[in-house]
């Protein structure tokens, strides 16, 4: 898997490039601005996954992340940031952005983050998303209802994988967040509520 992380913060930028590198990503690059970061692609190919800084030089709002989804050839673009709102988390998704990552989330959950949206799965942080709104495990998308029927069928991640075209691994992030929405102890549990629920 190939990353390019692009955050105008020195510290930043390497601590994350530092971390994904020793969770034993293939490849990290790093820049400090976008121009760097079109540079990036341009000249060394496209990368299964991009972060992008919201504030960093040369991205005037969202309009850099348009630019980045170009020269990554359609490929996962995400948006990083220490101060966005959810409001621009959530125009930054309608815009086409794979996922939304606050600065401050932990290295481990960071490191999901990314495999799941290399993997073309979309992220945005229940918490963060749903800060104003009362429900706290949000609602389940469509990829984790499908996922949720084929655990309430005693089918194998492996099973579901293959059923929905995904990689077993992304089956699993799927299940792991389901289960954490519906406050489920493990797949047995979550089936348990889905049924009682009418969810499956």
């Amino acid at each position: 898997m190939r990353l390019l992380v692009a955050d105008d913060h020195d510290l930043v930028r390497e601590t994350i490039a530092a971390f994904l590198v020793d969770a034993e990503i293939d490849e990290v690059q790093t820049v400090a601005n976008l121009d760097d970061a079109l540079e990036a692609a341009n000249s060394t190919g496209t990368f299964d996954l991009v972060l992008l800084d919201y504030n960093m030089p040369g991205m005037n709002g969202l309009e850099g992340l348009g630019k980045m989804q170009v020269a990554n050839g359609g490929r996962p673009v995400a948006i990083m940031s220490g101060c966005a709102t959810r409001d621009i988390a959530e125009a930054a998704l309608k815009a086409g952005a794979q996922g939304f990552i606050p600065k401050t989330l932990s290295a481990r959950t960071l490191l999901t983050a990314a495999r799941f949206m290399a993997a073309g799965e979309i992220y945005a942080p229940l918490d963060f998303m749903r800060q104003d709104d009362e429900a706290a495990g949000g609602p389940l998308t469509r990829r984790e209802l499908e996922v949720l029927r084929g655990i309430c069928d005693a089918k194998s991640n492996k099973e579901i994988a293959r059923d929905l075209d995904l990689q077993e691994v992304t089956v699993k992030l799927h299940v792991k967040t389901l289960s954490r929405k519906l406050g489920a102890r493990n797949r047995t549990h979550a089936a348990m509520i889905a049924r009682d629920r009418g969810l499956a």
